[in-house]
């Protein structure tokens, strides 16, 4: 049987070693992207990373070969290509808080931890073990090339660049997401909108407000300035008020000719954003309550605070909500908010489910806002749901594989929100290697990854090989 042979040839203590070997030698490339350079389109550390992949793959006997300095690519053997496996060695940065160094991969008790080790980096040595154990184990009929991307952290232009040139293969995965597998990741919807005035003198008035930072990103502080407003019990109350409703917290700072109103909320990301505290709708909240003068920018909050009323976050209100029972609902953010005197613009994240289109979202969307004397700035089109059939062969296939080295008897894919490496690949699916119940702490300090889940995944990845590219 293909999974005793596979078992057996994972379960030497040199494999083990093997493996974390390679993921240290990669996770030492600081490989987060920088300024362009000749023949380094994303900085110098994600080039540098992708020729240590590949010396890494010849090491191991492959053909590898640097593609346009924009992805790397190590083929099984000389086949006519039949599975694309998508791995990428940049990495965000590291920021705070680590007790280890993150660029210097370390073992503590079965776990690895280091920028990368589970982003993308470990997976990415996880496909080549798999590869290596093919090969060993006798090969087949069709090729497998392990893809090395070098910007997937920031747009996957690398991506772009390959498949502008090369053809896609009948199978893709990547392991750069979580197990059982994704099959549906939503389509994105995140128009600016505004609205222009001519400026007031009537008091109270808001006069400036700012809130968000990232638009896939639930915003955790806004702030506003109100002109002819200082603080009174009146006013404590109000705030008290909003703050049992929204969980935001709020500080009143006296400004020059009035107040400064902050607000505290909790970030989250914009495919969960009933897991945040979203500081902007929270803030509108509380300005729809106070007694502001009938001025355009009061008129503006106050539509504002019906079309996204604080804790809607499915577009109830906007009149988009939509959900169906394979993708789930759609999801709303109001994440970038700027008010001046004259006007304001913002921006939400939608994440849209197959149920929607361009009707029920994108004009019905157009239309709210329309009746609002707002209007969408561009074009905001919406981009498309990414989709595999769950009876397709390679859905299938994948989670037949996990199941036979998990032990879980009906794993079922799943569908998501965010977007993963395979969005833009047809028939692409995300495909591990993160197992369910492990925080890998992906993206934040002390980013781990445990090394029987790694070698657990290169045993998975074989199998399937072998099921996809055999004869």
């Amino acid at each position: 049987m293909e999974k005793d042979r596979i078992d057996a040839y994972f379960a030497r203590p040199e494999v083990r070693r093997e493996l974390i070997a390679a993921v240290s030698r990669l996770v030492a490339v600081k490989s987060v992207k920088g300024d362009p350079a000749p023949g380094a389109p994303f900085g110098p550390g994600p080039k540098a990373a992708m020729e240590e992949a590949l010396a890494l793959c010849r090491e191991m006997g492959f053909r590898a070969e640097n593609y346009r300095d924009h992805v790397g690519v190590a083929d099984l053997n000389d086949a006519p290509t039949q599975l694309h496996i998508l791995g990428h060695l940049d990495v965000v940065g590291e920021g705070s808080g680590w007790d280890t160094d993150p660029y210097a991969c370390v073992e503590r008790d079965g776990v690895l931890y280091g920028r990368g080790v589970s982003d993308d980096k470990g997976p990415v040595c996880a496909a080549l073990l798999a590869m290596k154990a093919v090969r060993d184990l006798g090969g087949t009929a069709k090729n497998v090339r392990l893809i090395l991307g070098t910007d997937e952290e920031s747009g996957s232009a690398d991506l772009a660049c390959y498949y502008a040139q090369e053809p896609f293969a009948p199978y893709s995965f990547t392991p750069d997401a979580e197990f059982p597998l994704i099959h549906i990741e939503k389509g994105h919807y995140h128009p600016d909108f505004g609205a222009q005035w001519e400026r007031s003198d009537l008091l109270p008035r808001l006069t400036a407000l700012q809130g968000g930072f990232r638009v896939n990103v639930v915003p955790p502080e806004a702030e506003a300035t109100v002109a002819g407003l200082a603080p009174d019990p009146a006013l404590d109350s109000l705030c008290r008020q909003a703050q049992r409703i929204t969980g935001a917290r709020f500080e009143l700072v006296p400004v020059p000719g009035g107040l400064r109103i902050l607000c505290h909320g909790r970030n989250a990301h914009a495919a969960s954003p009933e897991e945040g505290i979203n500081a902007i709708q929270a803030l509108l909240a509380l300005l729809a309550r106070l007694p502001l003068a009938d001025c355009p920018s009061t008129r503006a909050v106050e539509s504002l605070s019906q079309l996204f009323p604080f804790g809607d976050v499915r577009g109830k209100a906007l009149g988009i909500a939509s959900s169906d029972a394979e993708s789930g609902e759609l999801t709303l953010n109001l994440a970038l908010m700027t008010f001046t005197e004259t006007g304001f613009t913002a921006k939400f994240d939608c994440r849209f489910p197959l149920s929607s289109n361009r009707e029920n979202c994108q004009n019905a969307c157009e239309a709210a806002l329309a009746r609002c004397q707002m209007g969408v700035l561009g074009d905001g089109e919406m981009t498309h749901v990414h989709r595999v059939p769950a009876d397709s062969p390679l859905v299938t296939t994948l989670l037949r594989c996990y199941s036979l080295y998990t032990g879980v008897p009906d794993p079922q894919p799943l569908a998501i929100g965010g977007g993963t490496y395979v969005h833009d690949i047809p028939g692409g699916v995300a495909f591990g290697c993160e197992f369910p119940g492990f925080d890998s702490r992906m993206h934040a300090a002390n980013e781990r990854v445990r090394v029987e889940d790694l070698l657990t995944s290169a045993k998975i990845f074989a199998h399937a090989i072998f099921d996809l590219c055999g004869a």
